[in-house]
């Protein structure tokens, strides 16, 4: 293998196959039991309204993903600096 230079096995971004199985298999799983997962969320929220709410949580984190943070500096890390100027003035 030439220095910092790739010359074989998996390609960047393909995954591990071990990995997709599973996670194949986990989605699967997931797909059938849908129509369940309502009953079974009004079930926990009889016992625990908390526990049920945070399961919800839980679950709609893997069809919405959280968005990762950033932050916004100005010039060389420093404060933004924001100018605003009227259409009319010149």
């Amino acid at each position: 293998m030439a220095k910092g230079i790739k010359t074989g096995g998996r390609k960047a971004g393909v995954g591990n196959k071990t990995t997709v199985e599973v996670r194949e298999a986990i989605a699967l799983i997931a797909q059938r039991n849908v129509d369940k997962f309502d009953t079974w969320l009004e079930q926990v929220a009889d016992v625990d309204p908390y526990k049920a709410a945070d399961l919800y949580l839980k679950m709609i984190e893997y069809h919405i993903p959280k968005l990762a943070r950033t932050e916004q500096t100005g010039k060389d890390g420093g404060p933004q600096e924001m100018i605003c100027r009227w259409a009319d003035e010149k």
